[in-house]
């Protein structure tokens, strides 16, 4: 098999710089990229309250996100904050539960109560909204 040589460093610098330049005075288009926001902030009492609101057990929840039952514990009891990738999974469940469940194999559940709403720049935290909590969970007035 033949082996792919790579042009020098020098090379490779030369034609980085020349396009920066052409770019810059409006010959060249590079291809941009829009990355995705980072996913929301949660807290303890919030993953409690959709967790509840969903009608699901820690186990279960557990399940759901695919994370062992001692996570979603210390996740609510406050010592443990979710990695990015289950922030990321807590996001999709909150904003599409029923496909969750239906994915997983559950019944489909709705949510009412949480939203994602913006902190700071760029970055969002998954929220209770209390007027459409209260009802259903009379501790988190």
């Amino acid at each position: 098999m033949a082996m792919k040589t790579r042009k020098p460093l020098f090379e490779r610098l030369k034609t980085g710089l020349e396009e920066g330049i052409a770019h810059a005075k409006g010959e060249l288009t590079l291809k941009t990229i829009v990355m995705p926001a980072a996913p929301p902030e949660i807290d303890a009492k919030t993953i409690v309250a959709m967790r509840e609101a969903a009608a699901m057990s820690q186990a279960v929840f557990a399940k759901v996100l695919f994370v062992s039952l001692k996570t979603v514990q210390s996740w609510e009891q406050g010592v443990r904050v979710p990695s990015m990738a289950a922030r990321r999974l807590i996001q999709i469940f909150a904003e599409q539960p029923a496909t969750v469940c239906k994915i997983v194999g559950l019944p489909e559940v709705q949510l009412r109560g949480i939203k994602i709403l913006p902190i700071d720049k760029g970055k969002r935290r998954i929220v209770l909204d209390r007027r459409d909590v209260s009802p259903f969970f009379p501790e988190h007035t």
